[in-house]
């Protein structure tokens, strides 16, 4: 379970090993709470937990650290892994 690390916040930012041959997505933990966001486009696709306030600004971090995000994933998963649907 490979974590992304240097994005601030009280968030865990991490891929399932085993998730790789679905389109690029990041899975996000804080205590018990867990959501999963796809990358392209991004958008939530499910959650456990978390307020929408609090939805919105893990949204807003990955934003910021796309760029990131998608750079560890390649790193993982590899550059033939699934964007798309």
């Amino acid at each position: 379970m490979p974590t992304i690390r240097n994005i601030p916040g009280p968030y865990r930012f991490f891929f399932y090993s085993f998730d790789c041959n679905e389109k690029m997505h990041v899975h996000v933990q804080r205590d018990k709470m867990i959501c999963k966001f796809w990358i392209q486009p991004l958008a939530l696709a499910m959650s456990r937990g978390f307020s929408s306030k609090e939805l919105n600004a893990i949204r807003e971090l990955i934003e910021k650290n796309k760029d990131w995000i998608m750079e560890e994933w390649y790193e993982h998963c590899g550059t033939n892994s699934r964007i798309e649907n």
